[in-house]
């Protein structure tokens, strides 16, 4: 079975809880949105992809000696049957599997021991309508839930979503992001400490150590 890679990488966890721990990147090509604040456009089509096998893949992650194996894109669930199986051949392999996702597209055929990061798009990104709700009430603690926030419309759009469907009952990982460079992360913590928000500030590392263009990181 194949897949369409945009790229592969070793690199440390730019964010999520496991924000600065080493992490094995498998970034797939074709994403069904277009979020207007996307930081991996090219990986929105094929024109940059790649073909590549579920066990090239295996090979290249379990080469890197890394534990930690993130499948993001892109929308990884646009190939939902070919990135089931890289799952459970990485997992197979002793790998801990994250995926990365942005909430459209169902999530149940992945393996039970696939961690999911998911994200619930906001107003900004001109997206917000086309959630999967039934991925946000089968959340568990183990999942991250993400809100990607550029301004106040973004945060109190946020908050009433927590409020609504319950998610701080489903899980302690929820994810406020600021969008790089847009956003200003001191106002958004002011906004937390406000409104005591169970939300985690999650700031995307990497590009604050390699900027916000560098690809492979």
């Amino acid at each position: 079975m194949t897949l369409n890679i945009y790229e592969t990488f070793a690199s440390i966890q730019g964010e999520s809880t496991r924000a600065g721990v080493l992490c094995f990147f498998i970034r797939l090509a074709q994403c069904n949105l277009r979020c207007s604040y996307c930081d991996t456009k090219r990986a929105q089509t094929l024109q940059n992809s790649r073909t590549m096998s579920v066990e090239q893949l295996v090979e290249q992650a379990d080469l890197s000696g890394i534990d930690l194996v993130e499948i993001t894109g892109g929308e990884p669930m646009v190939q939902a049957e070919g990135v089931c199986e890289l799952a459970k051949q990485l997992i197979a392999h002793g790998h801990t599997v994250m995926i990365e996702t942005n909430g459209s597209l169902d999530l149940a055929p992945l393996p039970p021991e696939v961690i999911r990061i998911v994200d619930w798009k906001t107003p900004s990104s001109g997206e917000n309508e086309k959630m999967f709700l039934p991925n946000f009430s089968s959340l568990r603690p183990v999942d991250e839930v993400k809100f990607v926030l550029m301004d106040i419309n973004d945060y109190n759009f946020a908050l009433e979503i927590i409020r609504q469907y319950h998610l701080a009952e489903q899980t302690p990982n929820i994810l406020f992001s600021p969008v790089y460079g847009v956003m200003s992360c001191g106002d958004l913590v002011q906004w937390m400490l406000r409104d005591h928000v169970p939300a985690r500030l999650n700031l995307q590392i990497h590009k604050y150590i390699w900027g916000p263009f560098r690809e492979g990181v």
